[in-house]
């Protein structure tokens, strides 16, 4: 008896491992890589590149990719800058370094160092959105003579205020040995996750509609064990590297605006708030009627902050 239940369960875990890794092979069969590859020590960087002129480099957030930016990179191209948007470390089709400990800090230093690369020698104007908050600051403590100025978009900067400032449960879970591998080959393209992923998308828009294809995308792309895993690994990083950073932001000089929605679900009023304390001479913007999601949403109003920068930039240099 004990060995056909062992049977039985060894068939289904099987059955699902199979399944799984079918899925993951038609998601990015039906959304291959949109831009080009980097390498940077050994490791694989996707990113999206149009335009030419002054270098603008978009930062996304937690939940998928460069083309969170893709209408912004296209926008800024038309608008006479050389736009760069990046597959952060270990999402979307970026390879993620397994010989480092990956942290805000250290994702910025490779994105520092996949610029060099593309030859990018001009300083850069730094655009974060979300959870990237945090890593665009760092970038501009780190290379502040190779940075003309920061945009900081509904970013997080503080461990206080942060949705898993004291720890997440699912992270730890996909982050262990064994069990996270598990997790993560059985069970992300089953209704459970892709229930989990239309909750996720719908909170992070909310209360804002959700553009048509975005659920799907993010389900496909962003429910694979490297994204996936990438993505808790980061939810459990942010903390404490916020928690360290966050008493050298006052050192920051470099042109920054702070950009918040009115409606964001995720306390950013607050972390922006505090921000601009950190930075005073920040400018600090709290738009009106809009949620999280402003890069998919508002392009136009992400390019008005990147002109911001360059407004001040030119005025500075005259």
């Amino acid at each position: 008896m004990a060995i056909s239940v062992i049977l039985i369960v060894f068939i289904m875990i099987s059955v699902l491992y199979v399944y799984n890794q079918v899925q993951f092979k038609k998601a990015e069969e039906t959304y291959p890589p949109a831009g080009k590859f980097i390498t940077v020590d050994h490791y694989k960087l996707h990113y999206i590149s149009e335009g030419t002129g002054q270098p603008v480099v978009f930062l996304h957030g937690g939940i998928l990719s460069c083309r969170d930016f893709k209408d912004v990179v296209q926008l800024a191209a038309k608008q006479g800058y050389h736009a760069i948007a990046f597959d952060r470390p270990g999402y979307g089709y970026s390879e993620r370094p397994k010989d480092i400990e990956i942290t805000p800090i250290s994702q910025a230093a490779i994105i520092h160092k996949a610029l060099k690369e593309l030859g990018v020698d001009k300083p850069i104007i730094l655009v974060g959105h979300s959870w990237s908050g945090t890593m665009t600051l760092s970038y501009a403590m780190q290379f502040s003579d190779e940075v003309a100025g920061i945009v900081i978009l509904a970013g997080a900067m503080y461990k206080e205020g942060y949705p898993a400032e004291h720890g997440d449960l699912l992270s730890k879970l996909v982050t262990t040995p064994i069990l996270g591998s598990f997790i993560l080959n059985t069970l992300l393209k089953t209704p459970l996750a892709k229930g989990m992923a239309t909750s996720m998308v719908r909170e992070t828009f909310a209360p804002e509609h959700v553009p048509e294809g975005y659920e799907e995308e993010l389900y496909a792309l962003g429910f694979r064990p490297s994204h996936f895993r990438a993505n808790r690994e980061d939810v459990l990083a942010f903390p404490k590297t916020s928690k360290n950073l966050c008493e050298k932001y006052k050192e920051i000089t470099v042109p920054t605006v702070i950009v918040v929605g009115e409606e964001d679900p995720f306390g950013t009023i607050e972390q922006a708030e505090r921000l601009k304390k950190d930075i005073p001479h920040a400018i600090y913007k709290v738009i009106p009627n809009i949620g999280h999601m402003i890069p998919e949403l508002y392009p136009e109003i992400v390019m008005d902050n990147v002109n911001v920068i360059s407004k001040i930039k030119t005025s500075f240099n005259k």
